[in-house]
């Protein structure tokens, strides 16, 4: 920077609207060309990231608020979690439900991810437990993963898709084996 010149700001940010209540979650598609919120007004909405707009119609179907959105790594898809303990699929590029509800979780599904490979959808719920599904029928695999004694917030997979990580408000973290589903070792705990 030369004496007596500022670098210059981009534009005010742009103030993006279309949800009727606040926004509980949000993330990018893989190549952050769109971004994908969920609503305590029930419904899922896609925005062009570089515009600020909304792109197509609000995505329709939850009974409850939504909770966790996230995008399949080939960002065809687009997966949602609520308060109305369903996860569903969607399509990125139409918002077209995919499938029927998947359904199993007690209590909300707080927190959804995808497997790296795409293969696999990970969910963590109010009802303390992880459950896994195949992201294409959208079938349970396996039982539950119990061990948490709170609501399990946050689930994530390791990048090779060999473990899954999970957090929860009994202030624990605990790493499971992917294909297995057994816990490794004990809880990992610090926070308070």
């Amino acid at each position: 920077m030369q004496s007596g010149k500022f670098l210059s700001w981009p534009a005010p940010p742009l103030e993006w609207t279309g949800h009727t209540s606040g926004i509980s979650c949000i993330c990018y598609s893989p190549r952050g060309n769109h971004i994908v919120t969920g609503s305590f007004d029930n419904t899922i909405r896609i925005w062009d990231a570089e515009a600020g707009a909304v792109v197509g119609e609000a995505l329709n179907g939850h009974t409850g608020p939504v909770r966790s959105v996230a995008y399949s790594p080939d960002g065809r898809h687009i997966i949602s979690g609520s308060e109305d303990k369903t996860i569903r699929i969607w399509d990125a590029e139409t918002g077209a439900a995919v499938g029927k509800p998947l359904e199993g979780h007690t209590g909300t599904v707080r927190s959804i991810a995808y497997s790296p490979d795409g293969q696999q959808i990970i969910s963590g719920s109010g009802d303390k437990t992880i459950r896994i599904w195949d992201a294409e029928t959208g079938a349970a695999v396996g039982k539950p993963l119990e061990g948490h004694t709170g609501t399990v917030l946050s689930v994530a997979y390791s990048p090779d898709g060999q473990q899954i990580i999970s957090g929860s408000d009994d202030q624990t973290i605990r790493i499971w084996d992917a294909e297995t589903g057994a816990a490794f070792g004990k809880p990992l705990e610090g926070h308070c």
